[in-house]
């Protein structure tokens, strides 16, 4: 039993490292996400959107191009920087140059041709990057951990690893990993455009929910990175429903605290006045506070709303270019007033949902005071 004990500790431990490991990937990514994001959709304002990339020396052109290569950029960095928080320095370059030399379609789809596949001229997408970086830091890594003549040691984190590492993996990743890894981006990409109607809502319903679940916990991050690394691709809308998701349950709860106020403790008021700033913000850790106190009824109430949100945004295709924001970029959504109303919605949901599973806070208060009471007294026998 011990043994087993100990296979299942070692388990959590090193998935607990791979998440750390690619949140410091994505923690890095985000902001050349931002930059792309923002100023792709400044030069679809400003410029024509039919047009804008072939109308060259335009304002909409320039701005276009900074979009681009934040966009371009991110998916080597966020390789980068998962081999980084793997290896540290010696990962760095391997993890950036595997994750670039997956994204040229014309390489990836040259060496399908050489197993003797067809496709791939998408390039492996943040899926090749994730898989890239964390093969480059383990295998940095690995290298670092050698024994080597101290003459050699000086050498070894600017040239003989990162060198070695690219050795190693290159062909892994262009004949092994990178064609199916592309193969399979290509479907799920081709996937999320086609979506329509069921399919649409589904999706919708699923990263609205996973948004809310833990907010702010592992399977918040799932939804939040999957739909970011979709930004890369041009598929903007799962975006938008998970920062909507992302967004209501804090103005979810608040409203309802200043609905019925008696449903909570006192000083969760002045919680809600901040949880509106919060959730406006899109900062979902504002409604930990309300899950902390009551989760059994909070959070079934916040995946609620949050699904809701992330459904209706989804079935009116709303989109979202950038990945953070909030209230602050609802400017750049294809739809911002659609936008608006699905937070809207999913707050007023998640609203009727906490008020209708939550009893009056007193009531709560002396039946957990009764229960401690009947478990505490001694027994007739």
């Amino acid at each position: 039993m011990s043994e087993s004990n100990n296979t299942e500790r070692m388990l959590r431990s090193h998935l607990t490292s791979v998440k750390e490991d690619l949140m410091t990937g994505v923690s890095f990514m985000i902001p050349f996400v931002t930059i792309g994001g923002i100023f792709l959709a400044l030069a679809y304002a400003v410029g024509d959107t039919e047009s804008v990339f072939s109308n060259t020396g335009s304002a909409g052109w320039f701005l276009a191009q900074v979009g681009t290569a934040g966009l371009t950029i991110m998916v080597p960095i966020l390789g980068a920087y998962i081999a980084y928080a793997i290896a540290d320095r010696p990962g760095l370059a391997p993890g950036f140059l595997l994750s670039y030399l997956i994204q040229d379609g014309a390489v990836v789809a040259e060496a399908a041709k050489v197993i003797g596949i067809s496709g791939g001229e998408a390039g492996a997408g943040y899926l090749g990057a994730i898989v890239a970086g964390l093969l480059a830091g383990y295998v940095a890594r690995w290298f670092k951990g050698l024994d080597v003549p101290e003459f050699l040691a000086p050498m070894m984190p600017v040239l003989i690893i990162p060198v070695a590492t690219m050795a190693v993996l290159t062909p892994i990743m262009l004949f092994v990993l990178g064609v199916p890894v592309a193969l399979a981006n290509a479907g799920l990409t081709g996937f999320l455009e086609g979506m329509q109607g069921g399919q649409a809502i589904l999706v919708g319903t699923i990263l609205g929910g996973m948004m809310a679940f833990d907010m702010g916990g592992p399977v918040n991050k799932v939804a939040y990175v999957f739909s970011t690394g979709l930004i890369t691709e041009g598929i903007y809308a799962p975006m938008a429903a998970v920062m909507i998701g992302g967004m209501v349950p804090p103005i979810g709860l608040a409203l309802s605290n200043f609905i019925s106020p008696h449903k909570y403790a006192a000083e969760m008021y002045e919680n809600a006045k901040s949880g509106v700033v919060l959730g406006f913000s899109f900062i979902t850790e504002g409604a930990i506070p309300y899950a902390a106190a009551d989760p059994l009824r909070v959070i079934p109430a916040v995946v609620a709303g949050s699904a809701a949100g992330g459904a209706a945004s989804m079935a009116l295709n709303v989109t979202m270019p950038a990945p953070h924001g909030g209230i602050f970029v609802i400017p750049l959504s294809n739809k911002p007033f659609m936008f608006l109303a699905c937070i809207i919605l999913g707050s007023f949901v998640t609203a009727a949902v906490a008020l209708v599973l939550k009893p009056d806070f007193e009531d709560r208060v002396d039946a957990g005071s009764e229960s401690s009471s009947a478990s505490a007294s001694p027994s007739d026998d």
